[in-house]
């Protein structure tokens, strides 16, 4: 986390807009402690995204302005305790912990970006992809069509493995957040979603505008 990307983070920040923060190197945690800045200073994590960077293979989250009192509240103080901070100034402290809940709070939306059925098509077609592009590459002869043959049948024999895994990721993610007492909304999508108590999605009765871009570092 670089003290020129927070700088300009904290400036698209005064417009009162969703921001939009950019890690190219996809890093969660360093977005996260993005975040935990951006909530000392009256905004919270709304969703991610990936594809974000110079080259669209890094991360993208989206931070908007939370508008509970207690929010507003520490925005107020820690904007008065730190008024150089947007300009590379002294920074608050974040809360204990509000680092690693803005970790789970990513890597649970990050692997709820697909279905498992989504998931599973996918990778199909792409272990497919892979293997019709070896036997093309290397000639289609027999020794060559068995060997990409059971490498495919490999990949796809994973695929329950791929599954069980992205589960059990889930669910850490899971007791993180309901261990610090979010709870589970679904959204518009139908997708899962964790917000901390009080919190609504984005779009009812929160800031949903066109977020401001911040750069990766």
């Amino acid at each position: 986390m670089s003290k020129r990307q927070v700088r300009k983070m904290l400036g698209r920040m005064a417009s009162g807009q969703a921001v939009d923060v950019t890690s190219a190197m996809a890093s969660m945690r360093q977005l996260a402690r993005l975040g935990a800045v951006a909530q000392e200073f009256g905004y919270d994590y709304a969703h991610v995204r990936q594809r974000g960077g110079p080259q669209n293979r890094g991360l993208t989250m989206t931070i908007v302005p939370d508008p509970t009192p207690q929010a507003r509240e520490r925005a107020a103080r820690n904007s008065a305790r730190y008024p150089a901070a947007a300009a590379g100034g002294e920074l608050p402290p974040v809360a204990a912990g509000a680092v690693e809940l803005l970790k789970a709070r990513i890597a649970f939306d990050l692997a709820t970006r697909l279905t498992e059925k989504q998931m599973v098509v996918l990778a199909v077609m792409g272990f497919t992809a892979i293997a019709g592009a070896a036997a093309y590459r290397f000639s289609a002869s027999t020794p060559v069509l068995i060997t990409v043959a059971v490498i495919w049948a490999v990949l796809m024999a994973s695929l329950p493995v791929g599954i069980v895994v992205n589960r059990r990721y889930k669910a850490k993610q899971i007791a993180v957040l309901e261990a610090a007492g979010f709870t589970s909304v679904t959204d518009a999508n139908g997708r899962l979603r964790y917000l901390p108590p009080g919190r609504l999605l984005p779009g009812h009765g929160e800031s949903s505008g066109r977020p401001a871009h911040v750069p990766p570092a």
